[in-house]
């Protein structure tokens, strides 16, 4: 996973354009917007109140285990 600043590489650029979605069991204050990025060689995640902040970047595995972790309840903070 990478952390990547939005600014005004292309990169950043790429990222505007991309096809970014919120999932339908966000809150008002919880929210996430995932995307897939290019031929399915990363998915990007970035904080919905804060679109021009950072993005992580995951490649087709790692996302694959983040999402295996949280369903696993790996990430819960209780």
């Amino acid at each position: 996973m990478n952390e990547i600043r939005t600014g005004s590489s292309d990169l950043a650029r790429h990222l505007a354009d991309a096809p970014w979605r919120t999932s339908t069991r966000s809150q008002t204050s919880n929210c996430v917007e995932v995307a897939p990025l290019g031929t399915g060689a990363a998915v990007a995640l970035r904080d919905s109140k804060d679109r021009g902040g950072p993005v992580l970047l995951f490649s087709r595995a790692q996302w694959r285990g983040f999402l295996a972790g949280a369903k696993n309840g790996q990430f819960d903070l209780t």
